[in-house]
């Protein structure tokens, strides 16, 4: 078999395309493989479909899968056409995607390597610039999107997560049912949010059944002004109201700390955690330990009992019920004379009819906090992001359960990546 068949074979590549030359660069370390069209094949524009004129045409190169230990350049003189409905196009080729200059399996290797390891490892790995890996993810979103088609919209939620220091955040929707992510945001106001409702018709929206958050008021609102009977589907999750009373169990425990060491009293030295832990993740040892402490008349001691008689309040069935206890629970801390329980109280009472709404619907945000822990993770991965329309590609890229692959891509039964028009003839 010659040379120019077998790298034909190898590439997948079909008439009217053929390898016309093999050039072997031994000291830059690349195999340079030459293509070229049947000069007598009629040209169509890549827009409309109609046949139309060759006007010019112009090399092109393309990184392909390596043979052996050698870097596999592509390069080709591609045609432009000249439509008359459409005006001058280059015409589309098999191996690769528009504007892209690697080659489809170059782009599937690439995007399996991005799912499984950082951006620094893929780059060295694969000697790729940040801004080839960016855009190969970007060319990958962007296919994923337009082939997921209409979503089935009935349990959402919805969170932020931090961009950078200084409280800068994007707003992260994601789909309840699926865990994936299908919506991605600068900031955490309620414009962020009303960008992902504006698009719905009254069908989709319509649908939702229920909407999980915490208790910022952008994202409340933005729900109530786009989403029918959103009173009824806005749940306040019990991660939140835990969070919330968490918070002020620990003011509790750092003003009475300051108090008791000025009396040279060190019974609450390193005990925040022991507050704020949940009773269940405890180890036996620990929870007798802790036993003096909770029991104890310290006021710590007493909004640990507030936070904790709470926890107990979210496996009502009836609202009504659920209702009638959160009421007395709400009089209880409102007489405990302990300002930031009864701050969390106050704040409790005002969003009462969400928490209500989360307990008889069963709903909860944990998958979202979930997510916001595997988009951490992605940002650790990268050493942090510095440009926004990245690190929103970033978490669409790997949370979004898109489909990437380019479309001229299959896989085979072993798992060998190919050309989906690839034979062996």
């Amino acid at each position: 078999m010659r040379d120019k068949q077998l790298y034909t074979q190898l590439l997948g590549i079909k008439p009217p395309w053929e390898v016309c030359d093999v050039d072997l660069h031994l000291e830059e370390g690349e195999v340079h493989i030459y293509l070229e069209l049947d000069p007598s094949v009629t040209l169509t524009c890549p827009i409309c479909g109609r046949e139309a004129p060759r006007y010019d045409k112009r090399q092109r190169r393309w990184r392909h899968l390596d043979l052996f230990q050698y870097k596999t350049i592509l390069i080709a003189d591609l045609p432009r056409v000249e439509c008359a409905h459409d005006g001058v196009h280059q015409i589309e080729i098999p191996w690769s995607e528009p504007k892209s200059r690697f080659t489809a399996l170059f782009e599937a290797l690439a995007i399996d390597w991005l799912q499984e390891a950082s951006l620094a490892a893929v780059s060295r790995q694969l000697d790729l610039s940040w801004d080839e890996l960016d855009g190969i993810m970007g060319r990958a979103v962007t296919r994923g999107l337009a082939r997921r088609g209409k979503l089935s919209l009935r349990h959402l939620g919805v969170d932020e997560t931090s961009f950078q220091k200084r409280h800068e955040y994007v707003t992260a929707v994601m789909d309840q049912e699926t865990g994936h992510a299908i919506y991605v945001a600068d900031g955490r106001d309620q414009t962020a949010l009303d960008g992902f409702f504006e698009p719905l018709d009254e069908e989709e929206l319509a649908g939702i059944e229920s909407v999980a958050i915490d208790m910022h008021q952008p994202y409340i609102q933005s729900i109530l002004d786009h989403v029918p009977g959103a009173e009824e589907k806005i749940a306040f999750d019990k991660f939140h109201v835990a969070k919330h009373l968490g918070d002020g169990v620990d003011k509790v425990r750092r003003e009475e700390n300051k108090a008791l060491l000025e009396d040279g009293d060190r019974s609450l030295v390193k005990t925040r955690y022991l507050w704020l832990k949940n009773p269940w993740n405890m180890a036996p040892p620990v929870w007798r330990s802790f036993q003096d402490l909770r029991e104890s008349k310290l006021r710590t001691a007493r909004a640990w009992a507030l936070k904790e008689a709470a926890m107990d309040l979210w496996d009502y069935m009836s609202r009504t019920w659920a209702e009638k206890a959160w009421r007395q629970w709400l009089a209880w801390a409102q007489r405990c004379r302990l300002e930031p329980m009864q701050k969390a109280a106050r704040t409790i009472r005002n969003h009462l009819w969400g928490i209500l709404n989360a307990i008889t619907m069963r709903v909860t945000n944990a998958r979202c906090e979930g997510m916001n822990a595997k988009i951490q993770k992605i940002k650790a991965w990268a050493c942090g992001y510095r440009n926004r329309d990245r690190f929103r590609r970033a978490i669409m890229f790997h949370l979004g359960g898109l489909d990437l692959h380019p479309a001229r891509v299959m896989r085979s039964e072993n798992g060998v990546l190919g050309y989906a028009t690839h034979t062996n003839s």
